[in-house]
């Protein structure tokens, strides 16, 4: 049994090349607006997955849900076990009534880590109990009018306690608030408002999560448009409820070697993070991602021509972390798109997502990181590919006495 690994970042090209695989550049922008038209806080988002279902059958995969409404597909491969998983969240952030105020509007809480300076201004959609209906509103700071309140609207805090839905109905107390049938824990989400430019930016709210669903489904039906038939099978999972903290909890079969998540990488002062290619995270809140297979995943960059640049993020996590945290026996790493201005009215670019998509592509091609170790769950230590890792070199010093 070999204990060299299959590539390094400098190291030979990867055998066999993966195939070309074009990203249906047209399809996934398609998707994309259909996934951000859809409403799907955390909490809410049976019709989402609905539609992630519908799209998956379309290009024909198999697949199945679990009891809480997650989705695993399975991509085509000739292992007899599933050895890959890309893991995607089409969950958001979103807010949920927690008062019927006696003015007649509703007093929310944030569903996800998001602060309230983003949700001034923006439109909503309450969904009471009764499907049948719904109410459109608008999330507004308590001194809203400047014809009333002066400089007071620029010195009002910010916070959840200083913002409130009005919504767009003929009401004035909290008794007709109750006869509309919105009562507390009613989920309120927010309007994406969704637009693709000229240009080629992508600017909407939620493509935390969406950008990164149309992207995994585009590489799916370009692997599968194209015949191709990867050494190892993998699984398609969509989670939901990554934005609260629980993301890949389940879902991840016991023989799955190396999991990849897609989500965002930041795009701010301070960070590498691009808007026009791949971001490969290094580390995030959690810790470190697999040295071997973020390292991969640079080399892939590499070798294919793919814009990409190394990233660490201090304040954020993905699916990777729960999946971890809940036990997963996996190598783990992120693919990110660019993302400007995340949690608020965010920004990536058609160049970002298509460059995810690639890299996805030819990474489910690929051997596993080391083929025959990454096979088992565990093995002896003789076998164990320390060699791909050096040991530093000894460096200290004996201190002067």
């Amino acid at each position: 049994m070999t204990t060299e690994p299959d590539t390094t970042v400098d190291g030979f090209d990867l055998l066999p090349d993966p195939a070309d695989a074009p990203i249906d550049v047209d399809w996934m922008l398609d998707v994309l607006v259909r996934l951000l038209r859809t409403p799907s806080p955390s909490g809410r988002t049976d019709a989402v997955m609905q539609l992630v279902g519908e799209l998956v059958d379309d290009i024909g995969l198999p697949f199945q849900l679990t009891r809480r409404g997650a989705l695993i597909a399975e991509l085509p491969g000739r292992s007899e076990a599933v050895d890959r998983a890309c893991i995607v969240h089409a969950d958001t952030i979103g807010a949920m009534v927690s008062r019927l105020k006696d003015n007649g509007r509703l007093e929310v809480i944030p569903i996800g880590t998001w602060s309230a300076r983003f949700a001034e201004g923006c439109r909503v959609t309450v969904f009471p109990d009764d499907n049948r209906v719904t109410y459109t509103g608008t999330v507004l700071p308590l001194k809203a009018s400047g014809h009333a309140f002066g400089d007071e609207v620029d010195t009002q805090g910010v916070g959840w306690d200083h913002v409130e839905v009005r919504i767009d109905e003929d009401v004035s107390d909290a008794a007709g608030l109750a006869a509309l049938g919105i009562q507390v824990g009613d989920t309120v989400a927010l309007v994406a408002l969704p637009e693709i430019t000229d240009t080629g930016f992508i600017v909407s709210r939620h493509l935390d999560g969406k950008a990164g669903v149309a992207a995994a489904l585009a590489a799916a039906k370009a692997i599968v448009d194209g015949g191709i038939v990867p050494e190892h099978r993998a699984n398609l999972i969509v989670t939901i409820a990554e934005e609260v903290g629980l993301g890949a909890t389940h879902g991840l079969g016991p023989d799955v070697a190396e999991m990849v998540s897609i989500d965002n990488a930041v795009c701010a002062p301070g960070q590498h993070s691009i808007e026009d290619g791949v971001t490969i995270p290094m580390a995030d809140l959690s810790g470190p991602f697999d040295y071997h297979l973020t390292r991969r995943l640079c080399h892939l960059c590499i070798t294919h021509d793919i814009p990409h640049v190394r990233d660490t993020f201090r304040w954020y996590r993905s699916d990777v972390a729960a999946a971890l945290e809940a036990g997963a026996e996996t190598r783990a790493a992120l693919i990110a798109f660019g993302l400007d201005a995340s949690h608020g009215s965010e920004r990536s670019t058609v160049a970002s997502l298509t460059a995810v998509g690639d890299l996805l592509t030819r990474w489910l091609q690929t051997p596993l990181t080391f083929a025959q170790w990454d096979q088992t769950s565990a093995g002896p230590l003789k076998l164990f590919p320390s060699s791909a890792q050096p040991a530093p070199q000894e460096t200290w010093e004996r201190l002067p006495e």
